[in-house]
C-alpha cells in the first residue's frame, strides 16, 4: 500500500503562514490557538515558511525513505515506522546532541524550548489529514499518495491546455 505524504505546490504559497500556526497549535496541550499563546513552553511548529528567489516556500520533513536524521542518532531517538514510513523521535531516548539537525538537508527539525529534546514532523498520525495540509487556505500542501498527486497534476495541466487551446489566436 502507497503511503500518503504532504506534498508542496509551490505556485499556490501565499506566504499566509496558516500552515505554521495549526501545526503549533495541534501540537500544544490545549489543541487551541488561543490556550496555545499562553502555554509554557510555547508549542512548535514542525514545518517552515521561508522565502528564497522572491518564492515562499513550506518545508516540512520528507520522512525520507533512507532518513540521514535516522541514520545519524546515536541513542536510536530517531526511527522510521516500518508501516508507515514516518519518521519520528522517542522522546526519552533523545539527549538533544543535535546530529539530526544538523544533518537534515531541509532544516525542519527543532528544538524545545528548555529542554534538550529534538521536535519535528510526525505527519499528525492522530488525524486523518495533517494539520498543515487542513489549514492552507490555497491548496499549497496537499496529502496525498504520489499516485494520486501525480494525477491531480496531470489533470490541472490538460486543463491549463485545453484552455489555451480554445483561445482563438
Amino acid at each position: 500500500m502507497e503511503m500518503k505524504e504532504v506534498f508542496v505546490r509551490l505556485d499556490r504559497c501565499l506566504g499566509c503562514k496558516s500552515c505554521e500556526i495549526a501545526c503549533r497549535v495541534e501540537h500544544s496541550a490545549s489543541k487551541s490557538l488561543f490556550g496555545s499563546i499562553s502555554e509554557k513552553p510555547l508549542p512548535i511548529r514542525r514545518l517552515y515558511v521561508e522565502t528564497a528567489e522572491g518564492q515562499n516556500v513550506p518545508l516540512v520533513c520528507r520522512h525520507c525513505t533512507d532518513a540521514p536524521c535516522v541514520a545519524v542518532c546515536r541513542t536510536g531517538a530517531m526511527f522510521q515506522d516500518s508501516v508507515t514510513g514516518i519518521v519520528d523521535r522517542d522522546r526519552e531516548k533523545c539527549i538533544g546532541c543535535w546530529m539530526c539537525a544538523m544533518i537534515c538537508p531541509y532544516g525542519v527539525i527543532g528544538r524545545q524550548a528548555g529542554a534538550r529534546v529534538a521536535v519535528k514532523c510526525d505527519r499528525c498520525k492522530d488525524l486523518d489529514q495533517p494539520a498543515c495540509a487542513s489549514a492552507c487556505p490555497a491548496g499549497a500542501l496537499t496529502f496525498a499518495t504520489q499516485e494520486e498527486f501525480m494525477e491531480m497534476m496531470r489533470k490541472a495541466a490538460a486543463a491549463r491546455i485545453a484552455r489555451t487551446a480554445l483561445v482563438p489566436g
